[in-house]
């Protein structure tokens, strides 16, 4: 019966609000208080970014919606008490069960003593998207050039090196040739392993860009089978395709080796639970729309999502997995994410990666026509 009731006061709330029905057009968070600090109002956006109904959200204090709710209780207390007409601050808003908040907060004292306190909440994720894309621009660029110029000083001298143990193992003793024959056989394997390293490093820059018309599908379905090759039993491929997604000029080799190095390296860290035959690698690809990569805005970009079951990246090394030689894996070099960002960014996009313990995702965005 209390259900019920307070079930129809919200909806006799809701409705008795007539006059702020346009807030629900606002892309921010609205919430109006009573003198109570309790919700009195909430816009479609607020019930978004909460994740809960108004029917739920209504008379309930918003201070006991976070952990920290402390935060907001003062300069709640300073709008209830006129001691402002507008606030604004930069807060993180811890949640029970839920990822934390980033948002910037405007608290407005109204004139109305039934509503005295409005609040606008907006997420401060898009610009902190765009800060990180920015410094990883940046990072990305430097990287680029001290690839190439450490990998030109490395391979100048490899090449003597290399030479001048093949030189002295023809001047060897014959009665020593066969003692000393390995010491120089390691110095020629070393040389040429770092050769080899040294070619990975350089080979996005020397390779020409080959553009075509590319089907993101054919891609996926080219990298699944290579996968489904190498890892037979205990890992499930799933797909998710919206055939939607039109075709778009690009590099298709450069392409597959990009998802191939990132579904490759997920198939890698699945390994126990392969061997438990309950690993999980999933690829989605969307359409999203009004994007904005490297500060240009684009209408349309594929959106293509790489999700693992795995136990996640290290988070020591989450912030620099795209940087060159760094691998959260033993004997892995470090340069496979290396050479899919880069693969990537020479089509104008990026990737992006969220992780955690049982979930990973690495996202693919790439401008559209």
């Amino acid at each position: 019966m209390k259900t019920l009731k307070s079930s129809k006061v919200a909806k006799t709330a809701k409705a008795s609000s007539t006059s702020l029905d346009g807030l629900d057009l606002l892309a921010s968070a609205v919430i109006i208080l009573d003198a109570d600090s309790r919700i009195k109002y909430a816009n479609a956006a607020a019930e978004h970014l909460l994740e809960s109904s108004f029917k739920a959200l209504f008379r309930q204090k918003l201070v006991d919606l976070f952990t920290n709710g402390e935060s907001l209780h003062s300069v709640l207390r300073q709008a209830l008490d006129r001691q402002f007409a507008d606030k604004r601050l930069d807060l993180v808003l811890e949640r029970t069960g839920r990822e934390s908040l980033q948002v910037h907060v405007v608290v407005t004292s109204l004139d109305d003593p039934e509503m005295p306190v409005l609040i606008e909440l907006r997420e401060n994720v898009q610009q902190l998207k765009l800060d990180r894309e920015e410094r990883m621009l940046d990072q990305s660029q430097a990287n680029k050039e001290l690839i190439r110029n450490l990998a030109h000083e490395i391979k100048n001298p490899l090449g003597g090196i290399r030479g001048a143990a093949q030189l002295l193992e023809l001047e060897l003793p014959a009665r020593q040739l066969k003692e000393l024959r390995e010491y120089t056989q390691v110095i020629i394997k070393e040389a040429d392993r770092l050769q080899t390293l040294v070619d990975r490093l350089l080979a996005p820059h020397r390779r020409p860009h080959i553009v075509g018309d590319v089907n993101i599908h054919e891609v996926c379905e080219r990298v699944r089978s290579l996968i489904v090759a190498e890892f037979p039993v205990g890992l499930s491929i799933d797909r998710d395709y919206d055939l939607s997604v039109p075709e778009f000029r690009g590099d298709k080799e450069q392409l597959i080796q990009a998802v191939l190095n990132i579904a490759h390296n997920a198939a890698q860290a699945l390994g126990d639970r392969i061997l438990a035959k309950d690993a999980t690698l999933t690829f989605v690809t969307r359409v999203a729309r009004q994007v904005t990569l490297a500060k240009v805005r684009y209408k349309l970009a594929l959106d293509l999502h790489i999700i693992d079951n795995g136990p996640g990246i290290p988070s020591e090394i989450c912030d620099r997995i795209f940087y060159p030689l760094v691998s959260g894996r033993e004997g892995g070099s470090g340069l496979g994410l290396t050479l899919a960002q880069t693969f990537v960014q020479q089509h104008q996009g990026v990737i992006e990666c969220e992780s955690r313990p049982g979930y990973t995702d690495f996202r693919i965005l790439i401008p559209l026509p």
